[in-house]
């Protein structure tokens, strides 16, 4: 295999251990962001429950990634300008789209952008995308954190999809992925307001699928799927998986190979 196939075939950014090291360290700790209402334990008597602000640690945590790619050298100025370009773009497929019906156009880029770029990338991408976008449509809020860790995971799950997938086989493999995504991204945004949405129960009273603080873990699942089931996964997310579906069929090979170009015109430190 030549020399410049085996560099395509590659993630433009090669993830190195200590990027990997902090990816793994970002993804545990917004792991227990979402699952702190699964794993808490109170007392009978407790009159409120307050979540663990490990949120605080998501956008140093974010810097200390995209510090680890600069100074191990894993990015060059002209990848750096491509997360610029991809940020901005998503940042304006956001506004139009807005989320009506599940439309959501920012999917399919940040998963063609953390295909060709790599996992690390991805996350950053994810990451900038959503709070740019927060920032000009005032979309900041205590979800913003939420939004901004789970997209950064569909950037990331792209950069860590088999690299050597090429032609047809790639977008239908990229459909897959974009289709899961959808799923999943909904899943684990509905995972971190369902405490929220429909109110704590009373331990001990009968609530239909409010969460119930310190009930057993089968239980609230349980809840939690019946919740998310009716309210997200018929309708919002099944949305975001058709939208992903045709923007990747439609546009997703003229989109790869221009970001494979851009690759090539960049200077990108071998893995």
């Amino acid at each position: 295999m030549s020399a410049l196939t085996s560099r395509t075939a590659a993630a433009a950014v090669p993830l190195r251990l200590r990027s990997a090291a902090v990816l793994l360290v970002a993804s545990l700790a917004g792991l227990l962001m979402f699952l702190w209402p699964l794993l808490v334990r109170v007392r009978p008597d407790d009159q409120a429950i307050a979540p663990p602000f490990v949120f605080v640690l998501l956008l140093p945590v974010v810097i200390v990634v995209c510090l680890a790619e600069f100074t191990e050298g894993g990015m060059d100025s002209k990848v750096l300008a491509m997360l610029g370009v991809l940020t901005a773009i998503n940042v304006v497929m956001r506004g139009l789209s807005a989320g009506l019906a599940g439309v959501e156009l920012v999917f399919f880029l940040l998963i063609l952008g953390g295909r060709v770029f790599g996992a690390g990338f991805g996350f950053v991408l994810g990451c900038t995308s959503l709070f740019a976008s927060a920032l000009l449509t005032a979309g900041v809020g205590p979800w913003l954190p939420f939004q901004m860790l789970a997209s950064a995971w569909v950037g990331m799950g792209a950069g860590l999809l088999p690299r050597r997938v090429r032609g047809a086989r790639e977008i239908a493999m990229l459909v897959v992925y974009g289709i899961v995504a959808a799923y999943a991204f909904g899943l684990v945004m509905n995972l971190s307001s369902w405490p929220f949405t429909l109110g704590i129960e009373v331990p001990g009273h009968s609530g239909g699928l409010s969460f119930v603080p310190g009930a057993p873990l089968l239980e609230n699942l349980h809840r939690f799927g019946v919740y998310t089931l009716l309210t997200s996964t018929g309708s919002w997310d099944t949305g975001r998986a058709i939208t992903n579906t045709i923007a990747l069929v439609v546009l997703g090979p003229a989109v790869l190979t221009t970001l494979r170009r851009a690759v090539r015109r960049a200077t990108v430190s071998p893995a």
